[in-house]
């Protein structure tokens, strides 16, 4: 029998792989008998050149109805909701390196030796400043190429030029790359040739994207499989980016002004993270 192709995000073409497939299933906390029952309900739906976006859609589908945390496997798409512009990422980054004990700065200006910058995030932590890029991207299937870390490492370069002058200033010891999404090759090996520190989909082995935030389940709002769009939107544009600010937060459920039937679905999707 010949195998099923499926088609990536970046248009590439691969062999449907069972053992892949329950393996991402796994990563979200979904138990493994239910993994089963989620790729046999998968394989109905299997046909020549099926997009990876039409399986994702069927095992969100499946879970919801299966009330198991649909909202875990939805993290890659949920990191890509952070849009339209890049700047609830960057409040995201901001209070996911607050999660794991640094005091975080977010919007910083900063002068140069030769310009004046916009710093998306400044980390501290054991005295040492973090200057960090984050790289946003919406659109699924996107890499960030070694020019973002070009110019990541160039913006650093200019600001250690310059020796911190007044309280609000900054002397900067590390840079950092944090983007939503995977790097290209020649990123990497830029990054790792001038010391640029690289935080994104899958990289590095350990203390990579997904693995920060499901450590201590530090889900985005954009997770939740209950609300709307609109309703992302709107707790984003308030600042709330993480599901654990809605935990227990009736002020910022009752923003959303949802019927009770569905403040409750809502509530248990929030415990089940």
């Amino acid at each position: 029998m010949n195998p099923i192709y499926v088609i990536k995000a970046t248009g590439e073409r691969e062999p449907f792989n069972e053992e892949k497939l329950l393996s991402s299933i796994a990563r979200a906390g979904v138990p493994r008998a239910l993994c089963e029952e989620t790729l046999a309900d998968i394989k109905k739906y299997l046909h020549p050149e099926i997009h990876t976006s039409e399986i994702y859609n069927h095992i969100i589908e499946f879970l919801d109805t299966s009330r198991s945390p649909a909202a875990r496997f939805n993290l890659k798409r949920a990191l890509f909701e952070l849009g339209p512009t890049g700047f609830p990422f960057e409040k995201y980054v901001g209070a996911l390196l607050k999660e794991h004990g640094f005091q975080i700065q977010i919007d910083v200006i900063l002068t140069g030796h030769c310009v004046t910058h916009e710093v998306d995030v400044i980390a501290i932590k054991d005295g040492t400043h973090i200057l960090i890029e984050c790289k946003f991207h919406n659109q699924i299937g996107a890499r960030t190429g070694v020019k973002v870390a070009m110019y990541t490492w160039a913006r650093f370069h200019d600001l250690v030029r310059t020796p911190a002058v007044t309280s609000d200033s900054h002397t900067l010891h590390e840079v950092w790359l944090v983007t939503n999404t995977k790097c290209t090759t020649d990123a990497i090996s830029y990054a790792d040739c001038m010391g640029v520190k690289i935080i994104s989909w899958g990289y590095p082995q350990e203390g990579n994207l997904q693995q920060l935030v499901e450590t201590n389940k530090l889900y985005p709002v954009t997770c939740l499989s209950s609300l709307t769009t609109y309703h992302k939107q709107l707790l984003l544009s308030q600042g709330f980016v993480m599901c654990k600010d809605l935990s227990n937060n009736t002020a910022a459920i009752k923003l959303l002004h949802l019927k009770h039937n569905e403040e409750e679905v809502l509530k248990r999707e929030i415990e089940s993270l």
